[in-house]
């Protein structure tokens, strides 16, 4: 028999016998995973799921025909419906799979697969047989980096650290890439834990491996040190890591300066500012605040001065609160004229002042007795849109009290009701009693309906003894009052 004979009857064979070979393995996968993620209100069961086993799993989750975001979902359906099916993923098919979601970039579903394993599965495997078991299977350096990075980020942030220093030695060990970003993020949860300690051992860990260490890194274990009061340290970090070629930033000393300002320790402080010197780092608007802030409530209100003038400068934008402390801070020395010429300088500057800025000087006049100077300094105050609130206006009308000017008092107690504010009743009682003793009768008796009004009991000594001493002097004069002016 010719060749070309033999090739026609195989051919005509191949026509008339069905194939005796078997049927395409994954010709009944898709349906299943459709029928797994189609939004259904028919619920499943253990019958949809017979044909799933462990190969056929595997099979779904490496066909390069599903997308590797569909085998993600199903994964997930069916990690969350063990009761549905026979078996439970090994970890296997864990590090199968999360090498081809790497490989995809599907880096926030690869994270969720991590955890999955690593955390909600309660450490059903040892650290090491995971790490041996993606390495034997995973041949591309950077997605054996990107793996362990993600799993050193997990374990960080679920609280294992203890995880976190196994998996940074074994990379370490097995020359694997370390991600410094990823440290940077393990060592601001272990200073959310208020772990100084290990937040110290990882950074020089870091430190060790030759590390390309990043300000960001530096600049939470600073801020770390200064959180537990240990500015101390957080300075000599930065003078040694300086040492070795890693500069600070700015920010970097302004966590060291806002915690040396808070805890009024000027003399770390001043070491501080040689150092950000030494390292050529200049002051920026939150460095020259947090100073501002710090000199101002010790008392040294000329330097924080100084440092607001340095501002303008270098044209930098100087606030009102900046103001507001130094001119405060003069009150509280009794420097008035300092505050009035900081007044003088707002002004030329543009600088314009807010409801804070005339507080001060309220108070301070008030205090002294300058109450009609204070007034001026309300007026001007209410005149730029500002209004008092409940705290000033009690402030003044006790002042007023206490100068015997009830009359005014009065007067602001009622402007003060006009506003929506209640005064105290231990200011009203001392009003009313004031009112009674310079013959303002009306007035005090309007000041008891008003207290009556909202519900208070006017205290009697201070109304009606008064009322009734007036009358008795009246009397004796031989002046009778009327009976409803007596009740």
């Amino acid at each position: 028999m010719t060749l070309q004979s033999l090739l026609k009857t195989l051919k005509t064979i191949k026509k008339s016998s069905p194939s005796t070979l078997s049927p395409n393995p994954y010709q009944h996968l898709p349906h299943l995973v459709s029928q797994c993620l189609r939004p259904s209100s028919k619920p499943l069961n253990a019958s949809t799921f017979s044909d799933l086993n462990p190969t056929t799993f595997h099979d779904i989750l490496t066909n390069p025909d599903f997308k590797a975001s569909k085998c993600f979902r199903f994964f997930d359906f069916v990690v969350k419906n063990q009761a549905l099916v026979s078996f439970k993923p090994d970890l296997q098919v864990y590090s199968t799979f999360m090498s081809r979601l790497l490989k995809a970039r599907l880096f926030s579903d690869a994270e969720v697969l991590l955890k999955s394993l690593l955390i909600d599965e309660n450490a059903r495997y040892p650290f090491l047989v995971i790490a041996s078991t993606f390495e034997n299977r995973c041949f591309e350096s950077k997605i054996m980096a990107k793996f362990f990075n993600l799993m050193l980020k997990v374990n960080s942030d679920n609280g294992k650290f203890g995880e976190v220093s196994n998996t940074f030695d074994y990379m370490k060990n097995n020359g694997i890439k370390i991600d410094e970003r990823t440290c940077t993020v393990h060592l601001n949860a272990l200073k959310r834990a208020d772990e100084l300690g290990l937040v110290l051992d990882f950074f020089y860990q870091m430190v060790e491996t030759v590390l390309e260490i990043s300000v960001y890194s530096l600049t939470a274990v600073v801020d770390g040190c200064c959180r537990n009061g240990d500015i101390k340290k957080g300075r000599e970090i930065v003078e040694e890591m300086a040492g070795r070629g890693i500069k600070a930033s700015v920010i970097t000393y302004n966590k060291l300066i806002d915690s040396c300002t808070k805890r009024r320790d000027f003399e770390e402080l001043d070491l501080v500012l040689v150092l950000m010197e030494k390292g050529a780092v200049g002051f920026n608007v939150v460095t020259y605040k947090f100073l501002i802030d710090g000199y101002t409530s010790y008392g040294k209100i000329e330097e924080a001065e100084r440092l607001v003038g340095e501002m303008h400068n270098k044209g930098l934008r100087v606030d009102t609160y900046l103001y507001n402390l130094m001119i405060n801070g003069y009150c509280k020395l009794g420097s008035i004229e300092s505050v009035l010429l900081l007044f003088d300088r707002m002004s030329n500057r543009g600088v314009k002042p807010n409801a804070d800025t005339y507080w001060p000087l309220i108070n301070w006049y008030s205090k002294v007795g300058e109450l009609l100077v204070a007034m001026k300094y309300v007026n001007e105050m209410q005149k730029r849109g500002f209004e008092l609130d409940k705290v000033t206006y009690d402030m003044l009308i006790n002042r007023f009290c206490l100068n015997g000017m009830a009359y005014e008092a009065f007067e602001l107690q009622i402007e003060m009701e006009r506003k929506g504010f209640h005064a105290d009743i231990s200011l009203c009682n001392q009003m009313g009693k004031l009112l009674c003793e310079i013959n303002q009768t009306e007035k005090a008796k309007m000041l008891m309906n008003i207290m009556i009004k909202r519900g208070i009991r006017p205290k009697t000594v201070s109304f009606s003894s008064a009322i009734s001493q007036k009358w008795q002097r009246k009397r004796f004069s031989g002046v009778e009052m009327p009976l409803h002016e007596i009740q």
